[in-house]
């Protein structure tokens, strides 16, 4: 399908109201295009710079029809979306990203055989549907190993790790749904690129080296040279192609201690460990998602400055007040979210620098993460 090239003016609809909905709909303000929302929350983030919003569920499929008949175009900002209702919708206004990348993306199983069949580098794993199976599946994955279950999930969630047979029973407990055992990776590093499409070209963003603490992201870092930066993109590049990609997509991945890299999971729109490209490149991903989406053409990426980004969580949020009147060169970000919980997302701090050593050392200092 031969999609419209979308002039400012017309409405992008985005399913999801969440903090990417919020900046995408502040890129495609920016660029001139009205913007609709659906979310089931009326004072979402989105919901204070979008043009309208229409307060329902995902699987709305009614609500999902109006939104597409208010809108020239369709895109969402999570996986947790109705494919079939998306599908639906198509038929009245175009959705980009399209439903396949969906599917695919919201079941681990589905996402680790699109990459087998593409030959990017994974993880060793197994399909595990009922208990009886695991024994076996554990027999020729071995331990360690994460049982996970094939849809939902994030941040942590829906997974366990098993280091003995004394965790097998830990294990069967997730088991009342459809799992993938993988092999433990020893990683070195955990890294993610962005990667956005317009449907013919592609684009990389630079390499980011992604710190968790308790599964949640806490920085992101970017140098401006990595040694596996080519290795990396070759990699995002493969994906995008194969998926003939509309749109953001982020990628995470392992690094091992020989500097192989294994390709992790894939998330279908803008990622949290993107954010920093806000300041420090020539385009956001947020624009990218928007120019893609919208059929515009894709500039080629450039890092403009090294740069630290760090999440703001729950149990940040009141402290971090203080330090923007300390930090003037620090860039502040705020969701808006209505209530601030331990582990939830409230914000992000961009830092440009010039020296990242110092940068991790001013952010340790502030006690704060």
């Amino acid at each position: 399908m031969t999609l419209p090239k979308l002039k400012p003016g017309e409405t992008i609809g985005i399913v999801g109201g969440g903090q990417l909905g919020q900046m995408l709909a502040l890129s495609a303000s920016e660029m001139g295009f009205k913007v609709g929302i659906l979310d089931p929350v009326k004072n979402c983030p989105a919901s204070h710079v979008a043009n309208w919003q229409i307060v329902a569920e995902y699987n709305d499929h009614e609500a999902l029809k109006k939104l597409a008949k208010k809108t020239q175009v369709i895109t969402y900002e999570f996986e947790n979306v109705s494919a079939a209702a998306l599908k639906e919708i198509e038929k009245i206004t175009p959705v980009p990203q399209g439903t396949l990348l969906l599917e695919i993306t919201q079941d681990r199983l589905l996402e680790k055989n699109f990459l087998q069949e593409n030959k990017i580098p994974l993880a060793p794993f197994k399909k595990v549907s009922q208990v009886k199976e695991l024994s076996n599946a554990l027999e020729e994955i071995g331990y360690p190993c994460v049982l996970k279950t094939t849809r939902g999930g994030y941040d942590g969630k829906g997974q366990v790790v098993l280091k003995s047979s004394a965790d097998i029973s830990t294990g069967e407990k997730l088991l009342t749904k459809e799992c993938v055992l993988e092999k433990f990776v020893p990683f070195t590093e955990e890294i993610s690129v962005m990667v956005v499409g317009n449907g013919e070209n592609f684009q990389v963003f630079p390499l980011g080296e992604n710190h968790h603490v308790h599964n949640i992201l806490r920085e992101t870092i970017v140098r401006k040279n990595h040694p596996l930066k080519e290795k990396a993109e070759t990699l995002a590049l493969k994906i995008a192609q194969s998926l003939k990609l509309t749109g953001c997509l982020g990628i995470e991945m392992f690094v091992k201690n020989n500097g192989e890299i294994l390709v992790n999971e894939l998330a279908p729109r803008p990622h949290n460990s993107g954010h920093y490209s806000i300041e420090a490149c020539n385009m956001s991903q947020f624009d990218a998602h928007i120019r893609g989406i919208c059929s515009w053409p894709l500039p080629e990426v450039t890092l403009l400055s090294e740069v630290v980004m760090v999440n703001i969580l729950g149990e940040h949020l009141e402290k971090t007040y203080d330090l923007i009147f300390q930090k003037p060169h620090w860039q502040f970000h705020y969701y808006g979210k209505s209530e601030a919980k331990v582990g939830r997302k409230m914000g992000h701090i961009t830092i440009l620098t010039k020296d990242i050593s110092a940068t991790l050392t001013e952010i340790e200092q502030t006690k704060i993460w």
